[in-house]
């Protein structure tokens, strides 16, 4: 039986009105050396995909899921991953990823869990195998339990902490029996709701066991995949401890974790930081550990977590640029971490979700690519610093300057005179290949 009314979605591009085709995103048109499949990665959710019901906190859920007869039933969750498989195949998507209790369910007891989980994992590997589609990444639903209410790797409770590695473990390993490229964390409960009863250093001391127990793991398994934390500000922890991409990074060096993890850097989490994607993303990439995208975004009126599809070419661009610069993709790639409006709930609205997702970042590798042939940019920011390029300025850079010699180069030189920063010019030089 197939669920989706539209055959494999085509590229058609830009003068097609068939709402069910590609208008710019050609997976085999080459860009800088590679194809666009290559550049973007794009990967699924299980989660948003299989899983969201398009509830909230007024109303339940009005997703039409046929497929889903919304038990608990090994057997449910297998019949799921047929219409999964069918809905990678019909939007062109060569990558998912995944919580273990998106694609198996919570029974009565961790060994029930497990058993679900592997019977799930048989089947996915199956299908992985019959269609070539891989596993971006994996992770462990460490936030929805009510077990998880205070925390997992920063629960008070140690027989919480060990509930949460023990789920962690059979996760990772389930991630490579699969071959994921990948593994996330995801602190969501790993912060706090008041200081008045948390011992924060306490619990970032666990958690920093925690994942060097997981690094530990994986290398006693063979898992070679990098682990990868996604940052996030608030919710539904008041704070979470993985803020943003500069605290965690903090975090990694403090802890001596910076070998084995990346950011998995999230647009909508980005915006609830206060901070830009683009910002974000170049702190990351400037640290050498930018790994993964989550793409979608938020609502700037909407003050929580909306998880909306990228359809903002100014931002899809920006994202290619940092990708681009930095060498692109290797283990990571684009997640379309969103889903649905509630209004959205048929299934072929799936498809036209992420026909636009896909089509939106295709446009931004273009007009990236386009932009950083044509120079100008770059070459603007080059001339800005050129200043430190010799003189006294390449010896701040080496390391070779004091106080005294940048004394004295002042009080020689005189008052700086300083060039234009050019904004507008630079903003309507964004605009021309927009």
């Amino acid at each position: 039986m197939h669920y989706f009314d539209c055959g494999k979605i085509q590229y058609e591009g830009p003068s097609s009105k068939n709402p069910l085709a590609f208008k710019h995103y050609d997976p085999s048109a080459v860009i800088a050396g590679k194809t666009m499949k290559a550049h973007l990665r794009f990967a699924a959710p299980y989660w948003h995909v299989m899983r969201n019901e398009l509830s909230d906190p007024f109303g339940p859920g009005t997703a039409q899921m046929p497929w889903d007869d919304r038990s608990n039933a090994v057997e449910n969750a297998l019949a799921r991953i047929d219409v999964f498989f069918e809905f990678l195949e019909k939007t062109g998507i060569d990558f998912y990823c995944w919580h273990d209790r998106d694609i198996a369910p919570e029974l009565n007891d961790l060994a029930a869990s497990n058993a679900a989980l592997d019977a799930v994992v048989e089947k996915l590997k199956a299908k992985q195998k019959e269609t070539g589609v891989q596993l971006l990444w994996g992770t462990a639903c460490l936030f929805q339990h009510p077990r998880y209410a205070q925390g997992a790797a920063t629960s008070p409770d140690a027989r919480v902490y060990a509930y949460a590695a023990a789920q962690v473990k059979k996760a990772l390993e389930c991630t490579h029996a699969l071959d994921g490229l990948g593994y996330t964390f995801w602190g969501g409960r790993e912060g706090y709701a008041t200081l008045l009863n948390t011992d924060m250093k306490r619990e970032l001391d666990h958690l920093a066991a925690f994942l060097h127990m997981a690094v530990d793991h994986a290398k006693k398994i063979g898992f070679q995949g990098p682990f990868y934390i996604e940052p996030k500000p608030r919710e539904p922890s008041t704070h979470q401890y993985d803020s943003d991409a500069a605290a965690c990074l903090n975090f990694l060096r403090e802890y001596g974790l910076m070998d084995h993890f990346k950011l998995n850097i999230e647009t909508n989490h980005a915006t609830l930081a206060g901070h830009t994607m683009e910002h974000e993303l170049t702190v990351s990439a400037n640290a050498g550990r930018l790994g993964s995208i989550d793409a979608n975004r938020g609502d700037t009126l909407v003050g929580w977590d909306t998880d909306q599809f990228p359809t903002d070419i100014y931002l899809t661009t920006q994202v290619m640029l940092v990708v681009l610069e930095m060498g692109g993709f290797t283990t990571g790639g684009l997640n379309f971490d969103a889903k649905r409006r509630r209004e959205s709930h048929e299934p072929i609205d799936l498809i036209h979700a992420h026909i636009g997702g896909m089509d939106a970042f295709a446009r931004g590798l273009k007009i990236a690519h386009a932009i950083r042939e044509d120079g100008r940019l770059g070459d603007f920011v080059k001339a800005r610093y050129s200043s430190f390029d010799s003189d006294i300025g390449a010896q701040v850079e080496a390391g070779e300057a004091s106080f005294e010699s940048l004394e004295a180069y002042a009080l020689q030189g005189g008052e700086p005179a300083l060039a234009s920063g050019r904004q507008e010019m630079l903003e309507n030089l964004i605009n021309e290949f927009i």
